[in-house]
């Protein structure tokens, strides 16, 4: 079993080490300071002398394996300088320490709270298809990779409806945590003494690299806030079993910016975030659109809501004058349709202009019976539509009517006997009129 030393001391990205194996382009060392991938966060990447390192593995027997990007000079028994690289690393530790510090924020506004695991996601890394937290190399030449794909995502197990106003309090009590400089420290524990303690959050199927040999437990400690005058410091802020790399102190972290959630399962809530430069980038992004939004409403930041909320009140103001004039039109439309006679029965057939088939339906719901026996109006939006209406009593059938006109303009629709309408037709809307009147 190779001696990992990555979690224990994150800060360490140079050093020599023996190599025990080589198979092809997997290498394996005598002890690593490479991060394999395991419980939601990705192999480190870097150099085993001049090869890349493009994966790193734990086997079946718990051994990390060293993938190259092609088969290595040295053989086996050989001292080989290697180097993590150290953007990729720091990236990692600062969005798996943001996990916590999110967990331990979401303690304070969440209910029922269990942990259900994290991913660091983001883009393929250029010397490998699989997917990576980070887009970098050993010497620093590309650094991070702000695209859409970088982002860190945490599972919730909690009852609390997760919406708006909570995402923005996990946001604010983790930030805060950020800027209260909050140590961070890891421990090695035997199983028993760790399940013994209380508050720590164990997730044994996610955290891999928790339980070590001699079943001893890594926990992890986001501590409490440095308390004023000499007081002792605060409880912690989060204690979780946990087998990854991981900053010194919270203000290492940086900004950390909730991008949104989802659910992925019954009682499930996913919280996407952000470190780094996509962070940044979207803090600005949606402070340029708050910023937009007040000078178009031509109020401060702070006023925007309230403005939209007085917008929407004026928009459905109109549309109920819009749509009570558009009745009256329509109603003024009717009564100037002649009368045709049609199988002993009254009818009312014309056009209309401005609307659709969906806005005349109450209207001719409302005529057949009362006006004509039978309604039928014509329009058009986009192309000619009909729309037919019998009352009760009548003899014909509303979805005939518009059957009989889509047999002979083309086109099609349906619908019951009392209601049916019909689109596409292949000819102007006084051209169905007059063939209604001359039929």
């Amino acid at each position: 079993m190779t001696v990992q030393r990555a979690a224990a001391q994150p800060y360490t990205t140079s050093f020599e080490a023996t190599v025990e194996r080589v198979d092809g382009r997997d290498v394996v060392l005598e002890e690593t300071y490479f991060y394999a991938e395991s419980g939601g966060q990705p192999a480190d990447r870097g150099r085993i002398g001049d090869s890349r390192v493009v994966d790193v593995q734990v086997d079946d027997e718990g051994v990390v394996v060293h993938s190259l990007d092609e088969s290595p000079a040295f053989d086996a028994g050989r001292s080989v300088l290697c180097r993590v690289d150290w953007q990729r690393r720091m990236y990692c530790m600062r969005a798996h320490t943001a996990s916590h510090v999110l967990y331990g924020a979401a303690r304070t506004c969440m209910a029922d709270l269990g942990y259900g695991g994290f991913d660091i996601r983001a883009a393929a890394d250029r010397s490998s298809a699989e997917a990576v937290g980070w887009r970098g190399s050993v010497d620093g030449s590309e650094g991070v990779d702000s695209s859409d794909a970088d982002r860190v995502r945490v599972d919730f197990e909690t009852s609390t409806d997760v919406d708006d106003d909570v995402l923005v309090t996990l946001e604010r009590r983790a930030n805060q945590a950020v800027w209260e400089s909050r140590d961070v420290t890891w421990e090695t524990l035997s199983a028993d003494a760790a399940r013994e303690r209380d508050g720590i959050v164990f997730n044994e199927k996610t955290e891999e690299g928790v339980f070590g040999e001699d079943a001893e437990v890594r926990v992890v400690t986001v501590g409490g806030a440095e308390a004023a005058a000499g007081e002792p410091s605060g409880r912690p802020f989060d204690v979780a079993a946990c087998g990854g790399t991981h900053v010194r102190n919270t203000r290492e972290i940086g900004p950390i910016t909730v991008l949104g959630r989802s659910n992925p399962g019954e009682g499930m809530t996913r919280v996407e975030f952000a470190v780094g430069p996509r962070g940044i980038e979207r803090r600005g992004s949606e402070k340029a659109a708050l910023l937009a939004a007040g000078r178009a409403l031509d109020v401060g930041p702070g006023e925007v809501p309230e403005a939209v909320a007085r917008l929407q009140d004026e928009v459905a103001s109109l549309r109920e004058e819009a749509t009570a004039a558009q009745r009256r039109l329509l109603e003024s439309r009717l009564s100037q349709f002649p009368v045709v006679e049609r199988d002993d029965e009254r009818w009312l057939v014309g056009t209309v202009e401005g609307v659709d088939a969906n806005d005349v339906e109450p209207m001719v719901r409302e005529a057949a019976g009362d006006r004509a026996a039978v309604v039928v109006l014509v329009g058009r939006a986009g192309s000619t539509f009909v729309v037919a209406a019998a009352s009760e009593s009548a003899s014909s059938n509303a979805g005939g009517v518009v059957e009989r006109v889509t047999e002979e303009f083309g086109g099609g629709g349906g619908g019951s006997p009392r209601f049916a309408q019909g689109g596409g037709l292949s000819v102007d809307p006084e051209g169905v009129v007059e063939w209604f009147r001359d039929e």
